[in-house]
């Protein structure tokens, strides 16, 4: 994947382009205000003596280090003289606090100075990793290469101690992400060394007889590797590496691992909101078909990682279920991890929440948990919000590929896409409707994507089905539509807590409904399976609200049991709001799956 052909396209307007602006004028200004108050930046000062407050943590780096990429993203687009000083101050102590072998992590360097290389769950090369992708992105959006340079000197030490000399006390990461990284900074500097070292860590996880062995991780061999297994975004990013690095050698075996791991996700362990990890236990995936509502952890960094992997897929083969996924995580599992005034984030996104109780769950090991039900303005834990300035700016590129003689576009958006030869104009008002007129020329063949969530689609102009885009053969202009009505989505029986239940999505958005809306006790109501819908935008939300016929529970005797009546029904109408919106409006009850009926 070229990582930087998201300066290839703009977003002229449309959702995804609201929340880039919030992103920008609001997001990445409260994070770094609480990375102030948390310690984080001053952190990178490397003074902190024991007995002081704000400990550093091993994460801290790379929680900057993602705040860092996303700000430069936004620089790529747009001149921003704070956000531009303040990567530049972060710099600067980089480069005063580098110990001169190429050695920086600020853990590390104050808190435990001499263990370096130590402790393999201990994050360093995580954070190394996270570096490495925000000096790589820096240095696109501005060609200032000091950055470059430094990250390359760690580089070159880690490959030095852990590839070449085999010194280190692991040999392959705790927490992936180094490996994608390396593979970014090759494409970036051209030097094969970084390539070779993201193959080394690839090939030798599960392989080596220092790291040992995690049961139920994803610490085997990748190439004898079919299911994901483990915690979450360790694995994703995991794949999302392999994936590229497969493109990048040509190794069939590795393409075939990656479209393995992938469908078992697809067929099995995802949520209908794109969100992966389904347990708070180990933050990671579980057996087939484990997709509890109320305990789904669902975290935002593993909807973020899914993403990443599917649109390296798309580079591996142009498949339109890639897209398909991506587009359902990005528009839910993800944008749920913000807050409508881009101040507050969840880490966990449950698709069913109890207010009174908390959330309350007792997890498989007994513990008591409580999953959030308001977001936050910071965590101790806090890479989901970073993450999000991140990925927010990178947009651009899931929307867009080229390849050969062909333009493809993956999600609708209204946008622009030319790569100095291709050129393509979108205009849509996607996903509040499925229409959209798309001008190109420059490239032999036009190929847009024809969502799974669509089972109408129409269009100006001829065209072929090719692995589920239509394909089109003349430069010029083409009107298209995805029919787009409310539809019940019901999951597969194996899914044993949602048998009976169905869950509402207009094309790519899942919908919830709040108590705030609809009264105490969510669970007393029925969706008509005849919806009788009515569609209308909320401004509040920046896409459409529906209401549906449904039926309420009466409860008409004080005794604990009484015989079943469905006498005891109520017609009632039930308001959805977009999932990603919810816990915007006060404490609520919430639910996505709902119990259908079929009354007239």
């Amino acid at each position: 994947m070229n990582y930087s052909a998201y300066k290839n396209v703009n977003l002229l307007g449309g959702l995804l382009r609201e929340k880039q602006e919030l992103n920008r004028k609001i997001t990445i200004h409260a994070v770094w205000k609480q990375f102030e108050n948390t310690g984080r930046i001053g952190a990178f000062s490397c003074v902190w003596e024991e007995g002081m407050e704000q400990k550093p943590h091993i994460f801290w780096d790379s929680d900057v280090a993602k705040w860092m990429e996303g700000a430069s993203y936004i620089l790529a687009k747009t001149r921003d003289k704070e956000l531009e000083a303040k990567i530049e101050s972060l710099i600067d102590k980089f480069e005063t606090n580098q110990q001169p072998d190429g050695y920086f992590n600020i853990y590390y360097t104050v808190c435990e100075p001499g263990m370096r290389f130590t402790k393999r769950e201990d994050h360093e090369l995580y954070c190394a990793g996270h570096f490495i992708e925000a000096a790589v992105a820096y240095y696109e959006a501005t060609g200032k290469d000091r950055f470059l340079k430094l990250v390359m000197r760690y580089a070159d030490l880690i490959d030095q101690t852990f590839h070449i000399k085999n010194s280190a006390a692991f040999t392959t990461p705790g927490h992936e992400e180094i490996e994608l990284a390396l593979i970014r900074l090759y494409q970036a500097t051209n030097e094969p060394r970084y390539l070779a070292l993201s193959k080394f860590f690839i090939e030798h996880r599960g392989a080596n007889e220092k790291d040992g062995h995690r049961p139920s991780s994803q610490d085997f061999p990748i190439r004898s590797q079919r299911t994901a297994t483990g915690h979450s975004v360790r694995c994703l990013y995991l794949y999302t590496a392999v994936s590229a690095l497969a493109k990048e050698l040509g190794d069939s075996e590795l393409a075939r691992r990656c479209q393995d791991i992938f469908f078992d996700i697809y067929s099995h362990k995802l949520y209908i909101t794109g969100g992966v990890g389904s347990t708070n236990l180990y933050e990671g995936f579980t057996r087939k078909f484990d997709l509890p509502n109320r305990g789904a952890y669902a975290e935002t960094c593993a909807a973020i990682s899914l993403a990443y992997f599917c649109r390296n897929l798309l580079d591996l083969e142009k498949k339109s279920v890639y897209a398909d996924i991506l587009e359902r995580t990005l528009f839910n599992g993800i944008l749920s991890g913000l807050s409508i005034d881009g101040k507050a984030f969840f880490y966990e996104n449950p698709l069913e929440i109890n207010a009174k109780t908390n959330n309350r769950l007792i997890d498989a090991a007994g513990t008591e948990h409580h999953a959030a039900t308001q977001r936050k303005e910071v965590f101790d834990c806090s890479c989901c919000p970073p993450n999000i300035n991140r990925f927010i700016e990178e947009y651009e590129s899931f929307l867009y590929d080229r390849e050969g003689e062909s333009v493809y576009v993956h999600i609708l958006a209204e946008s622009t896409f030319d790569d100095g030869t291709a050129h393509v104009e979108t205009h849509t008002n996607y996903p509040l409707d499925g229409k959209a007129k798309i001008v190109y020329r420059g490239a032999e063949f036009l190929c847009v994507r024809v969502p799974d969530w669509c089972s109408n689609f129409t269009a100006s102009s001829p065209y072929t089905m090719e692995n589920g885009y239509a394909r089109f053969h003349h430069p010029g202009t083409v009107s298209l539509e995805f029919h787009m009505d409310p539809v019940l989505v019901e999951a597969n029986l194996n899914v044993q807590n949602n048998i009976g239940r169905a869950a509402l999505m207009f094309g790519p958005l899942v919908y919830c409904a709040e108590s705030v809306d609809n009264g105490e006790n969510l669970h007393a109501l029925y969706v008509n399976q005849n919806l009788n819908a009515k569609v209308a935008f909320d401004p509040f939300f920046g896409a459409n609200v529906i209401e549906t016929d449904g039926f309420r529970k009466l409860q008409n005797s004080t005794a604990l049991y009484r015989p079943y009546s469905e006498n005891f029904l109520e017609k009632t109408r039930i308001k959805f709001i977009p999932y990603f919106g919810f816990a915007n409006r006060g404490e609520s009850d919430m639910l996505v799956y709902f119990k259908v009926k079929e009354i007239n």
